[in-house]
């Protein structure tokens, strides 16, 4: 705390100036309001995003809002990842490793379906853009995939519990992922623990207990009924969350829906995702309304790096927002348009 503000009180400020710049709730209203597409273009201009969307020719696309809103979370992302000093560079290099993860997934399953390599590395997410990512489409395995693409990359080390498998197929693909993001929140959550510590081990370890618990959750849901075996279901489950280590192990042999939720409401700060998933909520949706709550938390302390985490996830949730309404819009499902998560 004492030699914080030398090295990053600069960036936090200036993190906490962008957070200031999401939307409000008023802005949100207006934005519902609208009729068209064009609406919204206009609606956005008066907020922080500015005229982003001013040289779009017509006709405006909920695909062109997306790439446009993303740019400009990109944008600012870079500024204070190009501005900052250790141990916070690395922090924020963390962050843009989960899109790593998602860019090679994306490739790998796009290739298993044949789809054309071009349009698959336009659909990548630029934080996780890496030089050797157009040889991701021609590999046929695990092995070679790591040996020819992966292992230049600060994510080689995830791969090490995936050179197991050998065919790519569909259902060593969701291993894949699963496997790569259980040991990317298992070693982000020793970073700010144990290298950082401090408040930022604190505020940023409670975040990440929270994904891995979402992802076990998530894990468990969707693997019902299919070939997966429990006990290699358990082998995808992080193991720094605060479900772990008992919630855990009774997830993995948890037979349905009802178990699960059953095994979950036993654990308070998630009774109440579940008690109030209903039709026009989903448990998706109640995870989302909790991530936000708890990166609006970590603004309320100071002297910590979780607030760039935070800022990110913030304004994801603001992107999703503004396009399911700009959806909702172009097809004219205003019954729908206030299904959004507000963020205030």
């Amino acid at each position: 705390m004492l030699y914080f503000n030398v090295n990053d009180g600069f960036l936090e400020a200036i993190a906490r100036g962008f957070k200031a710049s999401l939307l409000t709730s008023t802005q949100y209203l207006n934005l519902t309001q609208c009729e068209s597409l064009e609406d919204i273009k206009l609606q956005l201009s008066a907020t922080d995003y500015g005229n982003f969307l001013a040289n779009e020719p017509p006709p405006l696309t909920t695909a062109v809002i997306n790439e446009r809103c993303t740019e400009h979370l990109i944008k600012e992302f870079n500024y204070l990842r190009n501005a900052s000093v250790p141990p916070l560079s690395k922090f924020l290099d963390y962050i843009t490793y989960s899109y790593m993860i998602d860019n090679i997934v994306l490739l790998i399953t796009g290739t298993l379906h044949e789809r054309d390599t071009n349009e698959l590395l336009d659909k990548c997410h630029p934080l996780g853009w890496f030089t050797s990512m157009p040889a991701l489409c021609v590999a046929t395995s695990v092995q070679e995939l790591y040996s020819l693409v992966i292992v230049d990359t600060p994510i080689a080390p995830y791969f090490k519990n995936c050179l197991s498998s050998h065919d790519l197929d569909e259902m060593n693909v969701e291993i894949i992922r699963n496997t790569l993001f259980k040991s990317y929140i298992e070693d982000f959550y020793r970073f700010v623990t144990e290298e950082i510590g401090g408040d930022t081990g604190e505020v940023m370890g409670e975040i990440l207990q929270f994904e891995a618990d979402r992802r076990v959750i998530n894990i468990t849901i969707n693997s019902l009924g299919t070939e997966l075996p429990k006990e290699d279901r358990l082998k995808l489950y992080p193991t720094c969350g605060r479900l772990y280590p008992e919630g855990v192990y009774k997830l993995a042999r948890a037979e349905d829906y009802e178990s699960v939720k059953a095994i979950c409401e036993q654990y308070s700060m998630y009774r109440s995702l579940f008690d109030t998933v209903g039709s026009d909520r989903t448990l998706e949706d109640r995870f989302f309304e909790y991530e936000v709550h708890l990166n609006k938390l970590s603004f309320q302390r100071q002297f910590h790096y979780a607030i760039f985490y935070s800022f990110m996830k913030l304004k994801e949730q603001e992107i999703r927002n503004i396009l399911w309404i700009s959806e909702c819009v172009q097809q004219a499902q205003t019954e729908r348009i206030g299904a959004y998560v507000p963020i205030f």
